[in-house]
């Protein structure tokens, strides 16, 4: 049945992608979310209306959970719970780039047992399934095992270097770089195109759920920002923050951070 779901997001993950590209991300319609949440688009509600169609009746058992659909507690009595992003990098999509990505995955009793996040404007698809490894395009991948945060590439967002969020108020003199779709980001260290990523933020999980069983399947380490293990479908759906990489720069970014243990509410 795991490879049978694998396949199933697979094959939804490149559908939305025809749906997305029949849209112009400077032309869509869009709205800003309350709360300062960001855009969406009406190309972020077609593609969650065909996700929705084609898994849910797929797999009719599994519990939902979409950044597009009015939440429901309802998924919380279910095993097995399909957890969607339509499109990550919304801003991005709407900038006319190409590095915003369909971020699928299933998550049974709160791990993540089935992954896509698809870039269909770079045709990329990063797959994994529970125990099976990582792939991009069909082929296998795996993180860099980098020895030394000093000078390592890490894709973060520019207030991670503020000094007050490290030991010592001194941050790691590590390289900094960037892109807008965070499921993109994860995926780019499960390839071992960077050493390490990092975000201090919460995190919704849709954005990384996906990605969080594709690291793992790389071999890569994939923790919230204290190094607790990550674990879905929580009433209050949010991680801690995120960390990425190869055992080593991990451990080290770990250790070098200061430990927030700000409580996220949990089911």
């Amino acid at each position: 049945m795991q490879a049978a779901d694998l396949d199933l997001l697979i094959d939804s993950a490149r559908a939305a992608g025809e749906v997305a590209l029949t849209y112009s991300g400077k032309t869509a319609k869009k709205w800003e979310k309350p709360d300062d949440a960001g855009p969406v688009t009406e190309a972020d509600l077609a593609v969650n209306d065909l996700l929705a169609d084609r898994l849910q009746s797929a797999r009719p058992g599994y519990g939902w959970l979409s950044e597009e659909t009015e939440d429901d507690d309802a998924r919380l009595s279910r095993d097995k719970v399909f957890i969607i992003d339509p499109i990550d990098g919304t801003r991005s999509f709407v900038d006319g780039s190409d590095t915003w990505a369909h971020a699928l995955a299933i998550v049974d009793q709160g791990v993540v047992i089935a992954g896509v996040i698809y870039l269909p404007k770079r045709d990329l698809l990063y797959s994994a399934s529970l125990g099976q490894g990582a792939f991009l395009n069909g082929k296998p991948i795996g993180p860099k095992e980098s020895s030394d945060l000093s000078g390592a590439e890490i894709l973060a967002a520019g207030p991670v270097l503020n000094a007050s969020h490290w030991a010592g108020d001194t941050s790691p003199e590590f390289r900094r770089v960037y892109r807008p779709s965070l499921a993109y980001r994860m995926a780019l260290v499960a390839e071992g195109r960077f050493d390490g990523m990092l975000t201090l933020r919460p995190c919704w999980e849709w954005d990384i759920a996906a990605g969080d069983l594709i690291l793992r399947e790389a071999g890569a380490v994939c923790t919230d920002r204290t190094g607790g293990t990550l674990q879905f479908n929580n009433a209050h759906p949010m991680q801690n923050g995120l960390i990425a990489a190869g055992r080593s720069i991990h451990k080290q970014i770990a250790t070098s951070l200061k430990q927030d243990r700000r409580d996220i509410p949990r089911a």
